[in-house]
């Protein structure tokens, strides 16, 4: 059978409507052996886990409480204790402790995730663009690291080495493009759920508020200057997805097709809701940002006409 008859075989597979959490990386990963997809869902279940620990609470609580604090630290150090397979003999800890050696995923990538975790329990949204970009090299640029190292791994009798290259340099212009797409996409729900991940730096020199961002999120004309801001965020999106376009050039070569294909479809689905972001006349709901199941279906199916 030929490379792109399996490729359509395993999209004919997929059920779009079921993929819910981590739509993007479960869809693309759906297209590795069987494996590297169950290693996949394995770490991103940890990682899950820690942010809607935060989220959650951030959500119902309106903040973090100075006295909720220390608990919510003891529970994430209490997760990232999950990676010793040794210090306990839960299935899930278990699990988790044999992806990671198994497919020798990296420390520091699930360490970091942690980190911005901590990050978010000790701070209330982000004063400078370049304290969010800092957080982000672990809340996004992280679990994109775990999404390339699986795609790139190599395979010899059995035994899973290293990718070709370097994983995290290849995963930080596409997770940075991803998350200043996902912050843009999520406006509306964040703030209503009591999360700001606009910088107050460009909040300001826009003229804008907190309390002004969550009266538009309630239904408040979006103003010019916040436009503005948008435009100045889909700039930076922009140059990141520049940046992302070259690292593919790089290293797609060095991989196998499928792993390749996988790359191209998270890109894909991200350019998706890059595209639909209009600065000028948007409304940035939900229903505006964010494409519907058949229309991601059809973007796959584009992609696989590709190759």
């Amino acid at each position: 059978m030929k490379t792109r008859d399996q490729f359509t075989a395993l999209f004919e597979s997929i059920d779009f409507k079921k993929i819910i959490d981590h739509p993007n990386i479960l869809i693309a990963a759906n297209f590795w052996d069987n494996e590297r997809y169950c290693a996949a869902r394995t770490c991103y279940r940890f990682m899950r886990a820690l942010d809607d620990l935060i989220d959650n609470h951030k959500a119902a609580h309106q903040g973090i409480k100075l006295s909720d604090r220390e608990n919510l630290t003891s529970e994430i150090r209490h997760w990232m204790g999950m990676l010793d397979r040794h210090m306990t003999t839960s299935p899930f800890n278990n699990e988790l402790g044999y992806t990671v050696e198994r497919f020798r995923i990296p420390l520091w990538s699930l360490e970091a995730f942690a980190e911005s975790m901590l990050y978010d329990v000790t701070h209330d949204g982000f004063a400078t663009l370049d304290d969010f970009i800092d957080y982000s090299g672990g809340a996004s640029v992280a679990p994109a690291s775990i999404f390339v190292h699986l795609a790139g791994l190599q395979e010899q009798d059995g035994v899973y080495l290293d990718p070709p290259f370097d994983v995290h340099r290849t995963a930080g212009p596409c997770a940075m493009f991803s998350y200043f797409v996902h912050i843009i996409r999520d406006f509306r729900k964040d703030q209503l759920n009591n999360l700001s991940y606009f910088a107050d730096d460009v909040m300001a020199r826009h003229r804008l508020t907190r309390a002004a961002m969550r009266e538009m999120a309630h239904g408040a004309p979006l103003t010019p200057e916040f436009r503005a801001m948008i435009r100045e965020y889909h700039l930076i999106a922009d140059r990141y997805r520049t940046d992302t376009l070259k690292i593919m050039d790089e290293i797609c070569p060095k991989m196998a097709p499928r792993y390749r294909l996988s790359l191209e479809i998270i890109f894909e689905l991200y350019m998706m809701v890059f595209e639909r972001i209009d600065p000028e006349r948007g409304t940035f709901s939900t229903g505006e940002l964010n494409p519907t199941p058949a229309e991601t279906r059809e973007r796959v199916r584009q992609v696989i006409a590709r190759q």
